[in-house]
């Protein structure tokens, strides 16, 4: 898919079930029994599930971990591999100099979200495969741009939503667009995670051994403090983008995906920072709606996706596990994690590990699925093969999924419903709106118009 066809799928408003991956020259992979060597970058959280799951896949080494916080290494090293009687890998501050080492086959990033598509853009230029977290971008800008060097370097490139190997949501897709449940004609993701206060934290000097000007990259130049830093970069514009870019952006990919729409023409946004007064900025209360258009429909011919974060006291929205027993996945007394699909003929409970339909107005029990996958081995499957698609998550539906909730934290910090044009990719006469497609970038940390 090249560029024009790329804004013409987007344009439509709708994808079809069988969207064509990026197409892999021979990928020149030394052998099918050959170890791929993997660097993971950002070790702190999320990364640690990466080296751990790269390690017990079979020929694959993690062979270099990059982090700008030094301290972290000691232990890293330590409890996943010499504690496990596996080489020492490399170590990296600068995640530039790391890509200057040709035997590395393949980046995982894991990031805070400010860094996830510079990261990515320069590791294709380095002639790395990469895996990038959730969300694949900051803003909308750097994902169109992400995309971009997807095509022109032709390495494989898999989005951090792993719900995307999952078989439980593969079969949802295959269901909802099959038809059995009549005209889907609306969505809704959950994100309803127990959240404090995180507080009041000072100006202070950076701590021994982080290289802030490194961790700030892109992002303006601002004086240290523990709230900007480790996670709680989350709730700062500057850096994150809120629940709904970071939990959120999952349930709002498998929604999209179920709608089988691309991106919107019309979103609308409200909610607030409720409760609590400390450093976070972003909301912890949000509903999102997006409208998007819907020819073959009945009605207005149109489908609504909604999109909701709550912080707080919650109630259950439908999703429960089978096992009353036990808890799904991500819903527990705390969490509420997971989708709502609204069809002619019945509704579908989502959750991360099943889902359930229920009929008519009686709400008779129905279809079901459920299942667990491997996201890690998918992104070394298709390195191996030279097939984009076995990765499963392909970085166009990354750039969509994230787009929905860039459009979203947009309306909001605007305060106002917005039309947007999904062929010129532009907000439609407001000009405030477009400013925020992208960000002024601190030099040298520049995402590259021509990547």
């Amino acid at each position: 898919m090249n560029r024009r066809e790329f804004s013409k799928t987007a344009a439509a408003g709708t994808m079809g079930i069988g969207m064509s991956p990026l197409i892999l020259p021979d990928s020149g992979w030394k052998g099918a029994n050959d170890r791929v060597n993997v660097a993971v970058i950002g070790i702190r959280a999320q990364g640690q599930a990466h080296i751990a799951e790269y390690s017990k896949l079979p020929d694959v080494s993690v062979s270099a971990i990059c982090d700008v916080d030094s301290n972290l290494f000691p232990e890293r090293v330590k409890k996943y591999y010499t504690d496990k009687g596996l080489p020492a890998p490399k170590l990296f501050t600068d995640l530039r100099k790391m890509y200057e080492d040709k035997d590395i086959d393949a980046v995982s990033i894991a990031t805070p979200n400010h860094w996830h598509a510079l990261a990515a853009i320069w590791a294709l230029q380095a002639g790395k495969h990469v895996s990038v977290e959730k969300p694949c971008c900051y803003n909308f800008f750097e994902g169109r741009k992400l995309v971009e060097a997807a095509e022109k370097y032709k390495l494989v490139v898999q989005d951090g939503a792993e719900q995307r190997s999952n078989p439980c949501a593969q079969s949802m897709a295959q269901f909802l667009h099959s038809g059995k449940l009549g005209e889907v004609y609306m969505a809704k993701g959950l994100c309803y995670k127990w959240r404090d206060t995180i507080g009041k934290t000072p100006d202070e000097p950076v701590p021994t051994g982080v290289d802030y000007d490194l961790w700030l990259g892109p992002a303006p130049k601002r004086p240290f403090s523990k709230n900007r830093f480790h996670y709680n970069w989350h709730w700062n514009w500057e850096y994150g983008n809120g629940d709904m870019g970071n939990q959120g952006v999952h349930e709002m990919d498998i929604a999209r995906w179920g709608l089988n729409v691309t991106l919107p023409v019309k979103i609308t946004a409200a909610g607030g920072h409720f409760m609590f007064d400390d450093d976070q900025n972003t909301p912890n209360g949000l509903i999102a709606i997006f409208e998007f258009p819907n020819p073959d429909g009945g009605g207005d011919k149109k489908k609504i996706l909604q999109f909701e974060v709550r912080h707080w006291i919650t109630n259950r929205e439908g999703i429960k596990s089978d096992n009353p027993k036990e808890d799904a996945y991500m819903v527990s007394a705390d969490n509420v994690i997971g989708n709502l699909f609204y069809g002619s003929k019945g509704f579908m409970t989502k959750n991360v590990n099943e889902w359930q339909v229920y009929y008519g107005k009686e709400r008779k029990e129905g279809e079901k699925g459920s299942g667990l996958g491997d996201h890690y081995k998918a992104f070394i499957d298709a390195i191996r093969a030279g097939n984009a698609k076995l990765a499963n998550a392909d970085i166009r539906d990354g750039f969509y999924s994230c787009a929905l909730m860039h459009l979203g934290n947009i309306s909001f910090r605007l305060g106002r419903s917005l039309e947007f044009d999904p062929v010129k990719m532009k907000f439609i006469n407001a000009p405030d709106a477009d400013a925020l497609l992208t960000r002024e970038y601190r030099k040298p940390f520049v995402v590259p118009e021509n990547v």
